[in-house]
């Protein structure tokens, strides 16, 4: 395995990494706030957030590039500050994020959602803040659903190359990602690299998908089984 290989596997794994943290930070959060909010608008809400799982890549790409390039909305700002995202591999981390965020929110909210209120209530009775209900008992109790989530976009966000290539470019050591690699390996005629690198990206979705249909409550296991 050539350095090539090995620079891309290490920024894809990082990218993915930052990415999922992420998610699980924001996604879980509003996952939870969807499957706790009474409004109208929930659903709007909800559409609007679930929009990059069905956007093509390159869209959103371009709305990355409106928004944090140098003319952007965001970016003329940032860049104020020194702060540049466009061909970084911070850019990569937010085009990942954002393609990956949707699964983190549709599991973690099917997780809350099958969480017994009557549990929570319980425990507000017996004096518990909302912050430890929340803690206590929502969250262990949908844990095995929102990891199920979380693995599931890191796999995404491994994979990701649309608004990545559109975002962070094809910079060999600094923005290139496995899936970028991959295309630039077939374009090369370099079919050794680009199976080596497929197999890597293969097998580890495989092996995530693996671990997160293990985590999947098993009533949801059921309706996917149908």
């Amino acid at each position: 395995m050539n350095s090539g290989v090995w620079v891309a596997l290490t920024l894809s794994l990082k990218v993915a990494g930052w990415a999922t943290l992420l998610n699980m930070l924001f996604g879980v959060a509003a996952a939870y706030g969807l499957s706790r909010w009474r409004s109208p608008a929930r659903d709007l809400v909800d559409a609007i957030l679930t929009l990059p799982l069905v956007l093509p890549p390159t869209v959103l790409g371009y709305y990355l590039l409106v928004l944090l390039g140098r003319r952007g909305v965001f970016g003329a700002w940032l860049e104020k500050w020194g702060i540049e995202l466009v061909f970084t591999w911070q850019g990569a981390v937010i085009a990942a994020t954002i393609v990956a965020f949707p699964l983190v929110l549709k599991s973690a909210r099917a997780a809350f959602d099958n969480v017994d209120v009557q549990l929570e209530n319980a425990a507000r009775v017996l004096g518990v803040s909302q912050a430890g209900v929340f803690f206590r008992v929502t969250l262990p109790l949908a844990s095995k659903g929102i990891a199920a989530g979380v693995l599931l976009a890191f796999a995404r966000a491994l994979g990701e190359f649309g608004a990545t290539l559109m975002i962070a470019g094809n910079l060999p050591g600094r923005t290139q990602t496995l899936s970028v690699a991959i295309y630039e390996a077939v374009q090369a005629g370099d079919d050794q690299t680009a199976n080596l690198l497929v197999l890597i990206t293969s097998a580890t979705c495989i092996v995530v998908l693996l671990i997160a249909g293990r985590l999947l409550p098993k009533s949801q296991r059921r309706r996917q089984s149908r």
